[in-house]
Formats: structure tokens, sequence, C-alpha cells
């Protein structure tokens, strides 16, 4: 009686392993699925107006406006001119 009993213990430890296994997995492949959905919705296509409309290249690109030259303030401008990422309002 022991052996069935250890023989039937193993296979419900594997089965629910398997079953766990299964249920993680498509879990996992619905969230996978949900993010990539996310991430490519979100994002803006470019228009040809645009000053950076081309491939992002890495490198920071200041907005030139005369709309948004006129409300910065100089320590923006002095960053912006030095080709730096603006961290001053």
């Amino acid at each position: 009686m022991n052996r069935v009993r250890t023989a039937v213990m193993g296979a419900a430890i594997a089965g629910s392993m398997v079953i766990g296994g299964v249920v993680g997995a498509a879990l996992y492949g619905v969230s996978a699925l949900n993010a990539a959905a996310a991430t490519t919705a979100a994002s803006p296509s470019p228009s040809a107006t645009s000053p950076s409309a081309a491939a992002p290249s890495g490198t920071f690109v200041s907005n030139e406006a005369a709309a948004h030259e006129a409300t910065e303030s100089a320590a923006r401008e002095a960053q912006e001119n030095a080709g730096q990422v603006p961290t001053v309002p």
C-alpha cells in the first residue's frame, strides 16, 4: 500500500507542476502580448513638420521655435546650446 500511495502522491505533485507551468506560461504570454501592444500603440507617428521626426539618434535636439524660446529661462537656453538635456525650467 505504501508504494501505491507514494506513486499517487508523486503523480499528483508532477501533475500539479505541469498544470502550474502551463498556467504560468499562458499568463506570461498574455502579459507579454499586452505589454508589447501597449508599447506599440502608445508610440506616436512622426509628422513631416516636426524637426525631430527622423529616427531618434540618441542625441538631444533643442526646440528653437520662437514661441518656445520666448518662454524659457537663460539657464535652460544655455543647457540647450551646450547640447545638454535641460534640467532647469
